[in-house]
């Protein structure tokens, strides 16, 4: 992504779990680190200064681009999960590939400008909306592709299979856009995505209710053929535990696991409602679980089993979902409070795990074991926290992991750089001059389709 070699020296920078002082982080034209130097006490000639603390770039795993527009309409009234995908699918049923464009462009800039470098976009919406297919079958995941480009961040296209309503139903009037007919064809048509720089291709299985118990090993082996991440919705919902046990006797995660689904290369997203056998399933084959604690808060759908799932064998990582918020410093903090809530006893992770939780891990998720970290040969993809604002001026520079984690906001983001470009600067995004202006009209084309 760069265009060529540029050095930025960071007041205090996160290295590998530690903070130090004075660091150089020098950049290739290739968009990787080529150098990091420590203790160096004031900016060398020519290098862009970084106050505050800067961290590797966060990894949204878990992203619908589209619920963005729900903000603040879905916290009018009361209501559940189920309720509230309702609300969902009229906004899906307006989306166009230009629309789609102009929002997750929107949306993208968002998170760069909340230090997010690279995001998991769980992609099901492929057709128009009475399911027949684009002239270019793929125009929808190509404009999202193209938005992560015009934003400055990375992407990984989670290209998702669903085939229908539930058990044995097929899809609802509203979700034939969201079906390809058969795994067969849905595969073909994902294969015809391409990555590019900032864009890589993923699979996802929309959940067992969506993909037949027949049709899973498709999707996984189109995955592994291609060694591309493979993501999936699990047990999000007592719901979907109980309809699954009806039709096949079984909890999700068994179903998953008898079919082959689970493995290191597999992240399950939620995973709220599991057994003590599901959760022994998950982390003996090194099954992925994201976490997205605002979004489960807001849907009321409970707190999962984050920390038995890690010690399970599990790695975590986090997404911001139906971005109620856009804050992956949120997302990090609540995955330790909920815990404190269920437990009613604190410290089971520290910050800087918490924080590696939210950028390597989450970067491995999305197929970009090559990004993640502050050191030679990784992309050159991070941000910097502000260690002056009302939220975090206080503590000593050594405890800055701790004053980022747990006081931090999106609010307090001030760069972000993503293969060395310079993308969000002193808190104001370089290619998108207006986000809130930006954000404003994607939705109103959704609320108010012309």
């Amino acid at each position: 992504m760069s265009l060529s070699a540029q050095s930025y020296w960071a007041a205090h920078a996160w290295l590998n779990g530690t903070v130090q002082d004075g660091v150089v982080i020098a950049t290739g034209p290739d968009g990787r680190v080529t150098e990091v130097r420590t203790g160096v006490p004031e900016p060398p000639i020519a290098a862009v200064p970084l106050g505050g603390l800067t961290v590797p770039g966060l990894a949204n795993v878990h992203s619908h681009f589209f619920h963005r527009a729900l903000r603040s309409t879905a916290q009018i009234g009361g209501g559940t999960f189920w309720t509230w995908r309702e609300a969902m699918y009229l906004v899906a049923s307006q989306l166009t590939p230009d629309s789609a464009h102009e929002l997750a462009r929107a949306v993208y800039a968002e998170m760069a400008l909340a230090g997010i470098t690279c995001v998991g976009e769980f992609h099901y919406v492929h057709h128009q909306p009475d399911g027949t297919p684009y002239h270019h079958p793929n125009a929808m995941g190509e404009a999202l592709i193209a938005a992560a480009a015009d934003a400055g961040i990375r992407i990984t296209l989670l290209d998702t299979c669903y085939l229908s309503s539930g058990f044995g139903t097929p899809p609802t009037a509203r979700q034939r856009r969201f079906s390809d007919g058969t795994a067969e064809a849905w595969a073909t048509r994902a294969a015809a995505l391409t990555a590019t720089g900032h864009a890589r291709i993923g699979a996802a299985i929309h959940s067992v209710r969506a993909v037949p118990a027949t049709a899973l090993g498709t999707v996984a082996d189109w995955a592994r053929e291609r060694n591309a991440p493979l993501h999936l919705h699990l047990s999000e919902q007592p719901a979907e535990n109980e309809a699954c046990h009806r039709a096949h006797s079984t909890t999700p995660t068994r179903l998953l696991a008898d079919h082959g689904i689970l493995g290191p290369g597999t992240t399950a997203v939620h995973a709220t409602h599991l057994t003590d056998d599901d959760i022994t399933l998950l982390g003996a084959t090194g099954t992925g679980v994201c976490v997205c604690p605002t979004t489960e808060r807001d849907l009321a759908d409970g707190i999962g089993p984050a920390a038995a799932l890690e010690r399970a064998g599990s790695p975590l990582s986090l997404g911001s979902d139906s971005h109620a918020v856009i804050d992956l410093l949120e997302e990090a903090r609540a995955l330790e409070l909920h815990e404190r809530l269920r437990t009613r006893a604190r410290g089971h992770w520290t910050a800087a795990q918490l924080l590696r939780t939210a950028s390597e891990e989450g970067h491995a998720a999305l197929g970009w074991a090559d990004a993640g970290r502050l050191e030679p040969g990784s992309f050159a993809d991070f941000t910097t926290v502000a260690l002056d604002t009302v939220r975090t001026a206080g503590p000593a520079p050594a405890l800055a992991t701790e004053a980022v984690i747990h006081a931090a906001t999106a609010a307090d983001i001030r760069d972000t750089v993503v293969g060395g470009r310079h993308i969000v600067r002193d808190g104001v995004h370089q290619l998108v001059h207006d986000v809130p202006a930006a954000l404003a009209r994607g939705i109103r084309a959704l609320n108010h389709p012309r």
